[in-house]
């Protein structure tokens, strides 16, 4: 009975290393932030409505981390869109995702804060794109550009509009 219990708990063991391995190496793609990101026209209420591509080798996996690079992009890389003049990102300093690693990691946590100031992925607008062996999907995304820059000057992150020079 004893080796019945030492077997399966091993079983269990070694299914649950292979599952978190393999996790593991399907985040490696999102977790490193690569998408292109465009805007595509200012909503009401602060929000902001931006196409975001994203990359990976699971059309799914970049469906779903379109929202969270919707959110990066804002913050970090801005946006231009055609005819449009550019939006620069709401964080000025490049090293300051660095810097902040720790405050940046838990906040683009799976369902993490940065869910609160994305919206839903507009019907109708994923694209998805075969280039060579892995996926480019694109989605039009609503990020709440206002309560973001609020949420990041209240954790000091950037300073506020009005701060002066």
């Amino acid at each position: 009975m004893k080796r019945l219990i030492l077997v399966l708990t091993m079983v269990m063991l070694a299914c649950t290393a292979v599952y978190a391995d393999k996790k593991k190496k399907l985040n490696q793609d999102t977790d490193n932030f690569r998408y292109d990101i465009e805007y595509c026209q200012t909503a009401s209420d602060g929000m902001v409505l931006v196409k975001v591509w994203s990359y990976s080798k699971r059309s799914d996996l970049a469906m779903k981390q379109c929202r969270k690079n919707a959110v990066h992009g804002v913050i970090f890389r801005g946006y231009a869109g055609a005819g449009t003049a550019s939006h620069r990102p709401l964080v000025s300093d490049p090293t300051i995702e660095s810097v902040k690693a720790a405050y940046f990691e838990a906040f683009f946590a799976d369902e993490g804060p940065y869910a609160r100031y994305v919206g839903s992925m507009m019907d109708g607008s994923a694209e998805v794109r075969k280039v060579g062996k892995e996926y480019k999907v694109g989605v039009v995304v609503s990020v709440n550009k206002e309560m973001l820059r609020k949420h990041l000057e209240d954790a000091g992150i950037v300073r506020s509009l009005n701060s002066g020079f």
